[in-house]
């Protein structure tokens, strides 16, 4: 019998992936939206995927529309990757953030406890909550040291998934995600911004790429990968929580550069700096280790950054 999965969260970048692996696997495959009616199907169709995932209306912080969709649709394995994703924003609506990251993740963790159904199930954490590493990497047993509304957010929610696995006997993880970055990215994350930017001066725009600071350091990854690492960690014999990422880290100055490169113009022509785009607290630099994900389950990312930027300006051409 085919498996079936839920998915919150899933006209993201890393819902529609995940729907797209799970379809050839042969699932059944539900997802979410605040309104079902109006939902984005936007990336699901890129895809070629939107037709074969049922659309579920779910508000993450009513506790009743969860319980309904959850109970009504029986799924073997519970995917969360709703909630605010932009730390910039974040900044900008912290209490929608804590919302709707926290207050949904607790939601759905209280209706899997009450339904008492053996659902497994995925909660998207993030690197964030480390924090700032310096030049050691983070890995499972680093302390979170969050410096942003967003972070503290998914902070929250790991101990969330964490508590109830210890306390209820859930089969519930979390995967500490590095940045994964695809060509599904909305231009609100820098990384888009950048391809973006850069291929409408390639197009003879005249206006400059701004940028603010380009000497913060991420670990960044292939997205269509880290949603295998979600499947395998749910496949697993025991509820882990795993770091997610590829295990090099670099500047955003490199990623611009990169882009720039990759659509044959000069970044030092093109490339301007300037303060209004700095964030409060931005992490300076954050390095992860994904040794334990590899060792327990055999994942490991094999594209990095320069594959990543050539993939993303060859989408811009298709």
């Amino acid at each position: 019998m085919s498996r079936t999965a839920l998915i919150l969260g899933v006209t993201g970048q890393d819902g529609a992936y995940l729907s797209h692996l799970l379809l050839g696997k042969g699932y059944r495959v539900v997802g979410t939206s605040r309104d079902a009616q109006m939902a984005n199907t936007s990336r699901l169709q890129r895809l070629g995927v939107a037709d074969a995932v049922e659309i579920r209306s779910l508000a993450p912080n009513d506790f009743r529309s969860v319980l309904r969709v959850v109970s009504g649709v029986e799924p073997d394995e519970i995917y969360n990757l709703a909630g605010q994703t932009s730390v910039g924003l974040s900044f900008e609506q912290p209490v929608e953030c804590m919302e709707s990251i926290a207050g949904g993740s607790l939601t759905l963790l209280e209706a899997i406890r009450y339904l008492g159904a053996p659902v497994r199930l995925f909660n998207a954490g993030s690197s964030e909550c480390f924090g700032d590493t310096g030049k050691e990497p983070a890995n499972e047993d680093t302390p979170f040291r969050p410096r942003s509304p967003y972070a503290v957010a998914k902070s929250t929610a790991f101990w969330q998934v964490a508590n109830y696995r210890e306390a209820y006997g859930l089969f519930a993880c979390s995967g500490i995600l590095a940045n994964h970055e695809s060509p599904l990215r909305p231009e609100r994350f820098v990384t888009q911004k950048i391809i973006q930017g850069v291929k409408a001066i390639a197009e003879g725009g005249k206006e400059k790429l701004k940028l603010g600071n380009l000497d913060i350091w991420r670990d960044w990854g292939w997205a269509p990968e880290y949603v295998e690492a979600m499947h395998l960690m749910v496949q697993a014999e025991k509820a882990t929580d795993y770091v997610i990422a590829t295990g090099t880290t670099y500047s955003l100055g490199h990623f611009a550069h990169a882009a720039f490169a990759a659509f044959d113009l000069d970044s030092e022509e093109w490339l301007e700096i300037t303060s209004s785009l700095m964030r409060p607290s931005d992490l300076s630099y954050s390095a992860m280790d994904p040794g334990m994900i590899h060792r327990q389950l055999g994942w490991k990312s094999g594209i990095g950054l320069e594959e990543i930027v050539r993939k993303m300006h060859d989408d811009t051409l298709m």
